[in-house]
């Protein structure tokens, strides 16, 4: 797959490959705790985007984007494997930050905004073949919709209708956000059945 951990090992003349590895040298936020290391997938042909919030601590280490308990759940609410979810050809995986940003008091912090200052218009520009955008969290939500974003990340979601199919709002898969997805049902009722759906016939 054409993503900044392997830019480097596998050369390909996909257009995008270029930005990528400049993305890879990235180091405009070095202050961070555990350093830069940017994650994220893509490549020209990709037909959905995820759009995420910033790699997690064992993300980060793993340097593979989603490989932990939320990109598990997130797999299955999207119906695909490993396989096909790591593939740069049909998944990009383009967070609002590439980089861990360190922990708060009551998980990770924030994406840092700069990095979607300096890199995301110019991911998404060479990605001209999306149908379907993933926006997973609050954060990816409010860049991606702008005034159509809802007042908070319960009413975006519950209005899910008004972006389909182009979009899809969804809460963070994190563990942390079980409690959320119990008091509300008809997510897994309704909007996972229709996402998979739609998935099948953009992977099919």
């Amino acid at each position: 797959m054409a993503t900044t951990r392997q830019a480097h090992e596998h050369p390909t003349a996909d257009p995008i490959q270029g930005l990528l590895d400049t993305i890879s040298q990235c180091t405009a936020c070095d202050h961070l705790p555990l350093g830069p290391r940017p994650l994220l997938q893509a490549s020209s042909s990709a037909r959905i985007l995820i759009a995420g919030q910033a790699p997690g601590r064992r993300t980060h280490a793993q340097g593979i984007p989603f490989d932990d308990l939320s990109g598990d759940r997130l797999r299955e609410w999207l119906g695909v494997d490993r396989q096909t979810f790591y593939d740069s050809q049909v998944f990009a995986i383009v967070p609002m930050a590439f980089c861990y940003p360190g922990a708060g008091s009551s998980g990770d912090l924030p994406p840092p905004p700069r990095c979607a200052r300096l890199w995301r218009q110019k991911v998404l520009e060479r990605i001209p073949g999306i149908e379907l955008t993933v926006l997973v969290g609050l954060h990816a939500q409010k860049w991606h919709l702008g005034k159509e974003n809802g007042k908070s990340l319960s009413a975006t979601v519950s209005d899910w209708k008004t972006f389909w199919p182009r979009v899809m709002p969804l809460p963070h898969p994190s563990p942390r956000n079980m409690g959320w997805l119990k008091k509300h049902p008809w997510v897994e009722i309704e909007m996972l059945p229709a996402l998979q759906r739609r998935v099948r016939r953009l992977t099919g």
